[in-house]
């Protein structure tokens, strides 16, 4: 039996079922006296507290073991346990209605999720998950009852759930769990997330998997095609530990690229970075083999949190991805809170829609405090290393200037105060809004470099939201329309002898980053793990090569024909390229 579902976390795991059943709570209901409330309300408050210990001490351990970003994860469950919605009016449950603190607990939970159930988004879905999660903790807390735990398997395993919560995931042995299998999640929730942090195989969003695998039955879970096969055949086992060796076998070959150039067949080198989210992704990136930092994206310094980051909290984050990439440069890209991007402390309002609106450097223009503390922590870090500064969707001329503006400002200020900082800081754009790339030719004029983010590009020049399966097979990152933007931008910026980069996922897609280098593209920067594979490419490949393919691309009328022709001219030898053949 093949079940499909989301496609989490990479990798191929063949093992035994581990059912995590959740434990449902026989919550017996009674009622209190008058004076029994405020011991009943201490009783609940000392519940609270001790969750919230349990909850510190797992970010910590998450902190030291994965990173700065999974370890934030777990900021929301505390910020849930400051949440009048849950605390607050459970109190006055328990004063109001008479009640244990478990009843009462029990009916808040009820009524939230029925405020919110007409409101069907991923968004809405993982924070009913997280509120489960943290309520069922304030329950075993009440009880006296120890939460379940993964951290203590006697044997190898794949764990199958309807769901895994951080938690769960955080309590892992990532030596005896060989994968995971759920019925529900998306790529961005936060198993998922966790699981490629512990570079688990997982699928999410299967539906049904719990019903249909028994324990101690074997499964294969195909964290790269999204897919489990229940009870597989001999042959089936056979070719998935045959898929694995190769995998493996692949993955070690490519090592052997890490110290090269990335480099062309004809000589043309590319500057190949990585696209990181905190520093304590510079690591895998470095042994990737990584030219230092081509995206650092600070949002999430200030996502999954009650309190901004303070500039010293900023700085240190800052200095230590300019330290550990020195000599070479990290491009870090000021706050780009919005679109998809909005659970943080900061005052954003809900939009109706939030990629067309308030978001990126119109944030930062307008909370001038905000942006003035992250650029001073800039300017101090880049003392330790060779940083450069990149504002987020720029579509106007005046929003460069007054970004620059602020930017001196903000120097005179530091030398006024008497506080050391690099004065000699190169300035970025991202050239993601159709707008931007139109007028490239005036912006050069006012920027050092460019940075193309296809992802976005794409989405606004086509009209298309990526997410909305109604509409996503017309996102064609060769379409025509983006092939001449690109070619725009660049002429632009070189005709100012100023650099283009690229850091979305066309930089590390096998068809569309040949294509990059043709339109004349300067640096690429990926996810770490997909560093070694885009410089195998870059250097099985001619750059005469791939500038032929680019200028008939410019003439064709269509993203079927571009896409056609990219694939006859270079599609099946960079597919050999890849398998190693």
């Amino acid at each position: 039996m093949v079940l499909k579902g989301v496609p989490a976390s990479p990798g191929i795991a063949i093992g035994k079922v581990y059912i995590l059943e959740k434990e449902d709570f026989c919550i017996l209901e009674y009622r209190i006296k008058k004076e029994e409330v405020d011991k009943e309300i201490k009783r609940f408050k000392e519940a609270v507290e001790e969750s919230k210990k349990q909850i510190l001490r797992i970010k910590e351990r998450i902190r030291e073991k994965i990173g700065e970003k999974e370890a934030s994860i777990f900021q929301s469950h505390l910020n849930i346990l400051e949440d009048p919605l849950l605390i607050d009016e459970t109190i006055k449950r328990i004063k109001k209605e008479k009640v244990n603190a478990e009843t009462a607990l029990r009916e808040v939970y009820k009524d939230f999720l029925e405020r919110f159930k007409s409101i069907q988004t991923e968004f809405i879905e993982e924070r009913f998950r997280d509120i489960e999660d943290v309520a069922q903790r304030i329950l075993h807390n009440l009880l006296k009852r120890p939460m379940m735990s993964l951290s203590h398997l006697e044997e190898s395993i794949i764990v199958v759930a309807r769901n895994l919560s951080p938690s769960d995931t955080a309590s892992m042995d990532k030596e005896k769990v060989l994968g995971f299998a759920t019925d529900i999640g998306g790529r961005t929730s936060h198993a998922a997330i966790m699981a490629r942090a512990l570079e688990i195989p997982a699928v999410v969003g299967l539906r049904n998997v719990t019903e249909k695998v028994r324990p101690g039955s074997t499964i294969i879970v195909d964290g790269d095609r999204g897919r489990v096969i229940v009870n597989p055949t001999f042959s089936q086992i056979k070719n998935y530990q045959r898929k694995r060796k190769e995998f493996l076998a692949y993955r070690e070959k490519l090592e052997e690229l890490k110290s090269l150039p990335a480099q062309t067949i004809d000589g043309r080198e590319i500057e190949l970075a990585a696209n990181i989210a905190g520093p304590e992704e510079v690591d895998v990136a470095i042994r990737n083999g990584a030219e230092g930092v081509g995206l650092y994206r600070t949002e999430y310094l200030y996502m999954n949190r009650s309190s901004l980051p303070s500039e010293e909290e900023q700085f240190e984050a800052y200095r230590k991805v300019a330290e550990k990439v020195a000599p070479n440069s990290v491009i870090i890209r000021t706050l780009d809170i919005g679109g998809d991007k909005f659970l943080s402390p900061l005052p954003v309002p809900r939009e109706i829609n939030p990629f067309m609106g308030w978001r990126g450097i119109r944030l930062s223009l307008e909370l001038v405090g905000i942006f003035k503390t992250q650029l001073r922590a800039i300017l101090r870090a880049a003392q330790y290393g060779k940083v450069k500064i990149m504002f987020p969707l720029v579509s106007s001329l005046e929003e460069v200037k007054k970004a620059n503006r602020i930017l001196q400002e903000v120097k005179k200020e530091l030398e006024k105060e008497g506080v050391s900082f690099c004065d000699s800081i190169e300035v970025g754009i991202m050239v993601e809004v159709p707008s931007a790339a139109i007028i490239a030719d005036v912006l050069a004029k006012e920027v050092d470099f460019f940075s193309l983010g296809t992802n976005d590009l794409i989405q606004y020049t086509l009209a298309i939201d990526r997410i909305n399966e109604k509409v996503a097979h017309l996102y064609q990152p060769l379409h025509p329309t983006i092939l001449r933007l690109i070619d725009n931008v660049v002429k632009a910026a070189h005709r100012e002898n100023i650099w283009v980069g690229a850091c979305g996922e066309m930089a590390s897609d096998p068809l569309g980053m040949p294509v990059l280098l043709g339109l004349g593209v300067d640096e690429l920067s990926v996810a770490p793990t997909s560093i070694l594979e885009v410089k195998k490419v870059i250097r099985n490949i001619s750059w005469e090569e791939t500038q032929k393919i680019a200028r008939h691309l410019l003439k064709l009328s269509t993203s079927q024909q571009t896409k056609r022709y990219v694939e006859v001219k270079i599609g099946r030898r960079i597919r050999k390229i890849l398998k190693g053949e």
